[in-house]
């Protein structure tokens, strides 16, 4: 399997170059078959890929494949190589992308059916596979830098498929001017890192600073520049506004890219990195500080959404922050877990409120739905799961993952427990709330739309089963021991933190405080179900609006003006400095120096013209001037 490891990527690739020339000339199966199948293909082999890795780890031998394919420049002794590299965290990470993205390929062939861009609408999620696969791959940072930028091309591609839109077309430029923001800080940290060990490759650089002292000053640069690239692509403040616009794009982009695996690139780069973030205290620290203070906001703004997408959208966010405050405080595996976790519970609610918008006609407002559990009885149940699963409730797969980063904040710091809690309050809360207002109570639609209610083909629901199993079994692969597990993740992922200082954060909490917390977060996560339900679960009319309530509500609501703030004090300012460097630096400056110069000579060519009469008289008569002073020229001379 190893010296096929080249075709992972490239069968998706070649997917996208089929699509894509023959986007206008073969049959909608065509595009659904080879995309579809191509995805398919990629899973299969990292299956193989995956255990072999497994295999090598339980001999006890290296657990790490690199494949060198080409160099592909050098400059000095510096030298950069297209190569591989498949250790555990690459090979699990290559089972959710090629796993889960098989699935939403799978579910997008129906919800995409009638669009007309079927074509290239799998072009583009085939390249956008390429490039996830070619990130977590890549054996240097350099790599794994093209397979970022590729993936947020893809994600400007995908958000503005339907970019006749002008809305839509502005969330996908949304998106990714605030991605390039955070890639610049990936690409300085790069050549923080080129000075600094003198090579891109993850084994040279992570061999040479498991010397290094901690809070080495250019570590800390490093990992600070890295973190701002996280923010960007995983959406953390400041950079976290793009995501929820990003639903804009066609549900299914938003289960594949911005729930299961774009998004949680930045987790993926600070796990890889894990040998030198452990060694700038200063970077983890604010990483935690940054990570709880999106997932409580983020949080607290879905409370209120009605836009079924955008309650997912804030909550991929939230559940984001809950990932970056797990590595703030060491416990790398805890977030990686939550990857995997969040990857089946997010995908799955994701493609859930699609099947939802399916019957309902692209409608996306809760308020106008209600009572659908009966004609959407698959969806109902499977979203339920989801919904169980993402609060945090035993024993499905957030409880377990979400649990491990809340004992481990616990650990660090009490404060930042109590924050996570209230996160998880929150989460519980909102998530409720989108299954009862979707599904319970009467139906508040057109006749229209209840006439036309059904549930979704199989091509839809099939995705939605497995996802949902998942979700409610995922959990199991890292129990801790209070409950009779080994941590399986922890110990497979063991190979990676090899030289880092991870050992110093590991959890100490005794068993029964790990009961304990486990119980007050099962119970809250119980309380507000019932409280949601009471509030949402049997609602005839129409549910609370903005207009009923108070303060905070219009706070939560208007998304805490965030985006207006951004409004006042970046765009706005920027707009009128560059209306006035417009109007008075290049138009009245530099394209008045330059067109008066040649103003200048254009005037001066016309004067001169005029002399250019063509009578002879005036000829002669000038030239007896020239020769009149000629000669008093001649005569002022001697």
């Amino acid at each position: 399997m190893t010296e096929l490891l080249w075709l992972i990527p490239l069968i998706p690739f070649l997917g996208f170059v089929l699509n894509g020339l023959g986007r206008n000339l073969f049959p909608k199966a065509i595009y659904g078959i080879i995309g579809t199948g191509a995805v398919f293909i990629a899973f299969i082999l990292s299956a193989f890929l995956f255990q072999e890795i497994w295999s090598l780890q339980k001999a006890g031998q290296s657990a790490a494949i690199t494949q060198h394919l080409f160099d592909w420049f050098s400059v000095g002794n510096f030298k950069v190589s297209l190569s591989f590299l498949v250790d555990p965290l690459s090979a699990a990470m290559l089972l959710i992308i090629t796993g889960i993205g098989f699935l939403i390929h799978l579910y997008s062939y129906s919800y995409m059916h009638e669009d007309k861009g079927l074509g290239k609408f799998f072009a583009y999620l085939n390249l956008f596979v390429f490039f996830m696969l070619l990130l977590v791959m890549g054996s240097n940072y350099l790599v794994m830098f093209i397979g970022w930028e590729g993936v947020g091309l893809c994600s400007y591609l995908l958000i503005g498929f339907w970019f006749t839109n002008s809305s839509y077309a502005s969330a996908a430029k949304k998106a990714f001017v605030m991605n390039r923001i955070g890639d610049l800080g990936f690409l300085i940290a790069m050549f923080f890192i080129l000075e600094h060990f003198g090579t891109l490759e993850y084994s040279a650089v992570f061999s040479q600073a498991a010397s290094l002292s901690i809070g080495d000053s250019t570590i800390v640069i490093i990992t600070l520049l890295l973190f701002v690239a996280a923010t960007g692509k995983s959406a953390q403040i400041p950079l976290f506004t793009w995501l929820p616009d990003a639903m804009a794009g066609p549900t299914p982009v938003s289960a594949l890219i911005h729930a299961a695996t774009m998004v949680t690139a930045g987790i993926y780069m600070v796990v890889r990195s894990n040998v030198l973030f452990m060694l700038s205290p200063l970077t983890m620290e604010i990483m935690a500080i940054i990570g709880l203070a999106t997932a409580l906001i983020a949080a607290f703004i879905a409370l209120t959404q009605n836009d079924i997408k955008k309650v997912l959208a804030y909550s991929t966010v939230s559940q984001l922050g809950y990932m970056f405050l797990a590595l703030g405080v060491g416990a790398f595996t805890g977030a990686f877990f939550h990857v995997l976790t969040h990857a089946f519970f997010k995908a799955l609610l994701f493609l859930g409120a699609g099947s939802v918008i399916h019957a309902m006609g692209n409608e996306q407002d809760m308020r106008k739905m209600g009572g659908l559990r009966k004609a959407l009885p698959i969806t109902f149940f499977t979203m339920c799961l989801g919904t169980i699963a993402i609060s945090g409730i035993p024993p499905f797969a957030g409880f377990f993952s979400k649990d491990e980063i809340l004992a481990h904040a616990f650990q660090h710091n009490v404060v930042l427990w109590g924050v996570g809690l209230l996160t998880a309050i929150c989460t519980a809360f909102y998530m409720f709330r989108l299954l009862f207002m979707t599904f319970f109570g009467s139906f508040r639609g057109t006749a229209d739309q209840k006439a036309h209610l059904h549930e979704s083909p199989w091509q839809m629901t099939f995705p939605l089963i497995i996802l949902a199993f998942l979700s409610v079994v995922g959990g199991w692969i890292n129990l801790p021991e209070a409950v009779g597990g080994s941590h399986a993740l922890a110990n497979f992922l063991a190979p990676i933190y090899k030289g880092s200082r991870l050992a110093d954060f590991d959890l100490a909490l005794s068993h029964q405080t790990e009961y304990l917390l486990m119980g007050v977060s099962a119970i809250v996560a119980i309380v507000m179900a019932i409280v949601a339900y009471t509030m949402y679960g049997k609602m005839d009319g129409k549910p609370m609006t903005e207009k009923n309530e108070g303060f905070l509500y219009r706070l939560s609501y208007n998304k805490l003006y965030v985006d207006e703030l951004y409004d006042a004090i970046i765009v706005r300012p920027l707009q009128w400095l560059s209306t006035f460097l417009h109007t008075y630096v290049e138009k009245l400056g530099i394209d008045g120096f330059v067109n008066g110069i040649a103003s200048f000579f254009v005037g001066s060519g016309k004067g001169i013209r005029q002399l250019q009469s063509g009578y002879v008289g005036f000829y002669i008569l000038m030239m007896v001037f020239g020769v009149i002073a000629i000669l008093i020229y001649g005569m002022v001379r001697i």
